[in-house]
């Protein structure tokens, strides 16, 4: 789950992004002014993007980025601010900022933005589907922040599932592409271990968040 840093010192402003944000599957700390956002970037967990308003009440944002920049050069960092004019648009690209929002703003493309950034920072290999978060590159899987214990063929089966979202996939088809065509077992193991996968998912098959029963036909994965 990627740990996005929010410095924003309106109350509505702030609670609105958060909220929009963590329903999206990115874990949101929120600091409402510049001497908090740098105390908590410097003692806290590394974030994997700022999303930082220019106009707080105790320092200017630009300071506050530069000193984000002393901690990681290539933190990146969306400005989100008022000053919409094109000349304090280049001095915070200038000063460092990896992108720009001006208020008032949508909060899908505040989303977009973020996404693009995360991205270019290295995310481009992993999907996120609420609190779970798929590292595709690494075969690893997070829910809630926290890596989960799979076997190689849990994790073999649940990324085959989250390949394709909305897909059904029989029973027949896992077992050919988790176990292997040549594979004799039964399509029980497949129940077996979808159980076992959802035990560790803390998903309930009765209201799934991730992996659904399709009666007479088998599983698929909820998401996007």
């Amino acid at each position: 789950m990627a740990r996005i840093f929010l410095v924003e010192d309106d109350p509505q402003v702030g609670e609105l992004v958060k909220r929009f944000l963590e329903k999206e599957g990115l874990l949101v700390v929120w600091a409402r002014t510049g001497r908090e956002a740098l105390k908590q970037a410097w003692e806290g967990t590394k974030p994997d993007l700022v999303v930082l308003d220019r106009g707080l009440p105790d320092l200017e944002g630009l300071e506050v980025l530069k000193s984000l920049r002393d901690l990681d050069p290539l933190l990146p960092v969306l400005l989100l601010t008022g000053r919409a004019d094109e000349d304090s648009r280049v001095e915070g690209l200038l000063e460092g900022a990896d992108d720009y929002l001006g208020k008032p703003f949508s909060l899908k493309e505040l989303l977009a933005r973020i996404k693009a950034l995360l991205r270019r920072g290295g995310k481009e290999g992993r999907r996120y589907f609420g609190p779970l978060e798929l590292d595709l590159e690494a075969r690893k899987a997070y829910l809630d922040g926290q890596p989960l214990k799979l076997s190689a063929t849990e994790a073999n089966l649940l990324f085959v599932l989250a390949q394709t979202p909305g897909r059904v996939y029989t029973r027949e088809e896992l077992l050919a592409r988790v176990w292997g065509p040549e594979f004799e077992g039964s399509e029980r193991v497949v129940d077996a271990y979808i159980r076992l996968l959802r035990k560790k998912l803390k998903d309930d098959p009765q209201a799934p968040r991730f992996i659904e029963t399709v009666v007479g036909m088998g599983y698929r994965f909820l998401g996007e």
